[in-house]
C-alpha cells in the first residue's frame, strides 16, 4: 500500500487549495466583507492551511512517522521475523550433535564473520 504523494496527487492538492481560496473569497464576500478585505481574509485562510500542513509534515519528520520510514520499519520487522523463522527451522532440522556443535562454535566465536 503506497500512501505517498504522487505528481497527480500534488496537482489535485494544488487545485484543491486554489478552490478553497476561491470558495473562501466568495464565502467572505457573502459574509459581508468587501472585495479587498475578502481577498485578504481568503489569503489568511490559505496561509493558515499551508502553515498547519507544513507544521504537521515537520512534526512527522521530527518524530520519524513519515510514510517511507514506517514502511521501512514494517518491512524490516517482517524480514527479521521471516529470517528468524527460517534460521529456527534450519536449526531444528539439524541433528542434536550438530546443534550442540553449532552452539559451541557460537560460544567460542560470538561475532559473525565479516564478508
Amino acid at each position: 500500500m503506497n500512501s505517498g504523494i504522487t505528481r497527480g496527487k500534488a496537482l489535485l492538492i494544488g487545485l484543491g487549495l486554489f478552490a478553497i481560496g476561491g470558495a473562501g473569497y466568495w464565502g467572505f464576500q457573502a459574509a459581508g466583507l468587501e472585495g479587498f478585505s475578502a481577498g485578504i481574509a481568503a489569503q489568511l485562510l490559505l496561509v493558515a492551511i499551508v502553515v498547519v500542513w507544513t507544521g504537521s509534515y515537520l512534526f512527522r519528520v521530527v518524530t520519524g512517522n513519515m510514510t517511507y520510514m514506517e514502511q521501512r520499519r514494517r518491512y524490516r520487522s517482517a524480514y527479521e521475523s521471516a529470517t528468524d523463522e527460517e534460521l529456527q527451522k534450519r536449526f531444528d532440522a539439524l541433528s542434536p550433535e550438530e546443534q550442540q556443535q553449532l552452539l559451541q562454535e557460537l560460544e567460542q566465536n560470538p561475532e559473525p564473520p565479516t564478508p
